[in-house]
């Protein structure tokens, strides 16, 4: 284990649409990538999908549990040029609380292409996420089979660089 505890790692491709007028993936772009990546690490998948052992949380439509992003930070590190294999998106839990998650990541190159000096990080994230009752609005606690499966992955939160 790191001193970010395992790490979930999940392949997200780019678009071409990802880009802007700099020929790098946008900051609005980067927000959709992360959410791709928190939906296939943690929601269940459907019959006949796979999913992480991480992906537990009923959320899909009808199920009566929302996940609301209660607040988001990202500090780009490199621009993310454009590249036909997929982004390797490290992910893990800086927090477990009583219905929210505080989910971190870390963007990088391909592993595919990671030389002798490594993989690159492009970005860093942390995003609070909290569990929701639907028709209510109020917060659920998380299950134990969602502390279960999540707790191997808890670790040290993002410290950022650039903060004042």
């Amino acid at each position: 284990m790191t001193e970010h505890g395992r790490r979930l790692h999940v392949p997200i491709p780019l678009r071409w649409g990802d880009l802007d007028a700099y020929n790098h993936v946008n900051n609005t772009a980067m927000l959709k990538l992360l959410e791709e990546a928190r939906v296939r690490a943690f929601w269940r998948p459907a019959t006949g999908e796979h999913g992480p052992d991480t992906a537990v949380l009923d959320a899909g439509r009808g199920s009566g549990i929302l996940t609301l992003i209660a607040r988001q930070e990202i500090e780009y590190v490199a621009p993310v040029p454009y590249q036909r294999h997929p982004l390797d998106v490290q992910m893990w839990f800086g927090a477990l609380g009583g219905s929210s998650i505080e989910v971190c990541y870390e963007v990088c190159s391909p592993r595919e292409t990671a030389g002798e000096s490594g993989q690159h990080v492009y970005a860093r994230s942390t995003a609070v996420v909290v569990k929701v009752d639907a028709l209510t609005g109020r917060p659920l606690r998380l299950s134990a089979v969602e502390r279960d499966a999540w707790t191997p992955y808890l670790g040290a939160p993002i410290v950022y660089a650039h903060r004042h």
